[in-house]
């Protein structure tokens, strides 16, 4: 565990003393939140976040960046070109995070483990599949050919989500669509993470997000929050981005900067050389549930873990219909949303993009 991991966990039961009240709709003023992303460009990332930035009924504390999709110098660079996108950059802050996996030696182990214990339909392998970024900067040169009118904020994600929770008691959501490298305390965390009654997608039985840190993921699941809610792959995988709707977010795109951004996103060839590609919806969906939860049309709760033993099960997240292990949580495990709600949410976002 990296030094600001433990710093992290050790303020947890600390934070957890103070903050297991539920969650309150405050009468007035905003909902407090922090967006922890392995930040990519729009979809699906970018727009969880785009989303959260405009909603007016969000207060976007600012984005913490961790490992997974993405390095964390290559999701900076990305959260900080949406966000200057949008006219954002200098009201939201992005702070770097937990750059490395709990385990120090996941990523040499992913060759093994694939050879041992099989592999899921999606060949993603996130920032395991490229080399680290030089830094921040370096990225976003490289990936945009632009030099940045902004920078990350020098306090490290960990201090910042820290920092926010105890400045704002009972009051702040994590919107969490990335590992849990970098996740601290708060009242409600908000998941794109795991598949809990159906297969996995990098694995036969594990999650990206989960799977890629599943020791950061059991601790963060079984933290005492006074509200997990989960969008795993039981929902995503029922939300479909199809050509139709491609050519229409296509077509809300008029800056350059987006149109660009769209042309290099791995969803435009795919939908260019075949009409009937598609592709699922994932983590707008977890922010989607906190800007509005009544797109949420179907959910259960059960008490939830991580299966952190390098097994052919290893990332797996298990729900427990009935008691679970000592230590492990209650949580919301969203099953089904309005679709038809969902996307007219994205398509309020892309509003000036």
């Amino acid at each position: 565990m990296t030094r600001s991991l433990s710093k992290l966990f050790s303020m947890l039961v600390v934070l957890a003393l103070v903050f297991i009240l539920p969650v309150t709709t405050q009468a007035e003023g905003r909902k407090k939140v922090i967006l922890d992303a392995d930040m990519v460009d729009l979809f699906d990332d970018g727009m969880a976040m785009i989303m959260l930035a405009k909603a007016p009924n969000i207060d976007l504390l600012g984005v913490s960046v961790t490992i997974g999709n993405s390095w964390v110098e290559s999701g900076t660079a990305s959260a900080i070109r949406q966000l200057e996108g949008i006219g954002m950059a200098n009201q939201i802050p992005v702070y770097m995070g937990v750059n490395r996996t709990t385990r120090h030696d996941r990523i040499a182990m992913i060759a093994d483990e694939r050879k041992f214990f099989g592999r899921g339909p999606d060949s993603h392998m996130g920032a395991a599949g490229y080399p680290e970024p030089e830094s921040w900067l370096a990225a976003y040169r490289a990936n945009y050919n632009a030099e940045p009118t902004a920078k990350p904020a020098a306090k490290h994600a960990v201090d910042f989500i820290i920092d926010t929770v105890r400045r704002y008691p009972n009051e702040v959501t994590i919107v969490s669509i990335g590992t849990s490298a970098t996740l601290a305390a708060a009242v409600q965390v908000s998941y794109m993470a795991g598949a809990f009654f159906q297969p996995g997608n990098v694995q036969p039985n594990a999650e990206f997000n989960v799977w890629f840190d599943p020791e950061a993921a059991r601790i963060a699941y079984r933290a005492p929050w006074g509200e997990q809610i989960f969008s795993p792959l039981d929902v995503c995988e029922k939300v479909f981005f199809t050509k139709e709707r491609y050519d229409e977010f296509t077509s809300r795109l008029h800056t350059k900067l987006f149109q660009d951004m769209w042309e290099n996103h791995w969803f435009t060839p795919n939908f260019k050389n075949n009409p009937k590609f598609r592709s699922w919806v994932w983590d707008v969906i977890a922010a989607a549930a906190v800007i509005d939860p009544s797109v949420i049309t179907e959910e259960v709760t059960y008490p939830v873990d991580v299966n952190d033993v390098w097994s052919p099960n290893y990332g797996t997240t298990l729900a427990y219909r009935g008691f679970g292990p000592v230590g492990t949580q209650d949580a919301r495990i969203i099953l089904n949303v309005d679709e038809e709600k969902l996307f007219k949410m994205i398509e309020q976002a892309q509003e000036g993009m």
